[in-house]
């Protein structure tokens, strides 16, 4: 359960210092799984970021019994030197226990679908990348609670569709609290709803009752929660399998161009270890030449002596 009394929030800045959330009181039931509605600016982000006590209240307080998940989604956490790797073993041996660590590095890695990039440091990912590596790292924990700013808006159209089926999976097992501006989404995946407005929280037990008062409250014309229609699903699936296309042509590339620096570092090797090979038998002729130097200074030597023999022999005949 996760309740607020009283809660007061707002940021100091040179336009003034308005407050963001004014005296919001409800309960989050155990269990239950909560879309949070409002127009852009409205405190969505800043009220999740308060129940994960990423930030705290001005005033009034937030009571949570359970163990509440960080931003699903937030990177901001993540060291950039380190690798994506050891950024997932760093956290998990914080939250988790040593028994654990292959167990969350192996789901991250699967989830994540970042491929080698895993093993490269932070500094280097794109945005989406790092969302999708938060996103697999806040799953791989069995929290109570898991909070969710835009998270399914991360990566192509079959990731999208992951990431839902991951919260679907566990709706029944833990709360839920999302901020969406997809209707569609928040009615598949929440319960109740809280609708942000003039900085006050509604709560209705129906998420369909908090869209309805979003949608009153702006014109049926201005609402900021759109569905998506069949055809524009087509074309971003469409797009998708383009992307798809062209990443496996870039990845075949890229496949092609390692074994060839693999190739060129084996010829090296070999040209080294046959260099060292011939230098050796240089080497070798070398001290084989000068052996044969000797024996044939020793020959010559040899034979000038035989040839004043037979000289002398003769001169003694005569």
């Amino acid at each position: 359960m996760i309740k607020l009394s009283n809660v007061f929030k707002r940021y100091h800045n040179h336009h003034g210092s308005e407050w963001v959330l004014r005296d919001i009181n409800f309960t989050i039931p155990t269990g239950t799984s909560v879309g949070v509605i409002g127009g852009n600016g409205a405190g969505k982000s800043t009220l999740l970021n308060l129940i994960a006590n990423m930030d705290a209240p001005d005033r009034g307080e937030i009571v949570r019994q359970c163990r509440v998940s960080w931003p699903i989604g937030l990177s901001g956490g993540f060291q950039g030197s380190m690798t994506g790797r050891q950024n997932v073993k760093f956290v998990a041996r914080i939250h988790g226990d040593e028994a654990e660590i292959e167990r969350i590095v192996d789901y991250v890695e699967a989830f994540a679908e970042i491929g080698p990039a895993f093993d490269e440091p932070i500094k280097t990912y794109s945005s989406g990348m790092k969302s999708r590596l938060s996103f697999g790292l806040s799953l791989a924990f069995d929290f109570d609670v898991y909070l969710s700013d835009e998270a399914t808006a991360v990566g192509d159209l079959a990731f999208k569709e992951k990431a839902k089926a991951a919260f679907r999976d566990r709706i029944g097992k833990a709360g839920l609290v999302m901020v969406s501006h997809s209707e569609g989404i928040l009615k598949d995946l929440c319960q109740a709803g809280v609708w942000l407005h003039q900085g006050q929280a509604h709560w209705f037990e129906d998420v369909n009752d908090a869209i309805a008062a979003y949608h009153d409250s702006v014109g049926k014309g201005g609402s900021a929660l759109k569905p998506q229609g069949p055809g524009k699903v087509e074309k971003l699936r469409a797009a998708n399998q383009k992307l798809r296309e062209g990443m496996t042509r870039q990845g075949e590339k890229i496949n092609a161009m390692r074994e060839s620096i693999t190739k060129l570092k084996e010829d090296r090797k070999a040209i080294a270890e046959r260099s060292k090979s011939l230098h050796v038998s240089v080497k070798t002729l070398r001290e084989e030449k000068s052996v044969l130097a000797q024996d044939y200074r020793t020959l010559s030597e040899q034979y000038r002596a035989l040839q004043n023999q037979l000289v002398g022999d003769d001169e003694k005949t005569r």
